[in-house]
């Protein structure tokens, strides 16, 4: 999952730094992500891995870091089995 997210923010997240050069838990909107990058980033991350981000995780905390995309890409996932 980290290398797929981490393709992803390459495709959509625009940084001026590599990805390669970011820490899994390194402020990703201190690193260059902007607001509408992080949208961009969201739809493509719905689509690579078939999921939905319901409106209680659409915030920056969410897309804060590679870490916390992965945590809510699992936090979603779960929520799926559960339901």
């Amino acid at each position: 999952m980290n290398t797929t997210i981490r393709d992803l923010i390459t495709k959509f997240g625009k940084l001026p730094v590599a990805v390669d050069q970011i820490a899994d838990d390194a402020d990703l909107y201190a690193a260059g992500l902007t607001s509408f990058a992080s949208v961009q980033l969201m739809l493509g991350i719905e689509e690579a891995f078939d999921i939905e981000f319901p409106d209680n995780l659409l915030n920056r905390k969410s897309f804060a870091s590679i870490s916390a995309i992965e945590k809510t890409v699992d936090q979603i996932k779960d929520s799926r089995k559960v339901a």
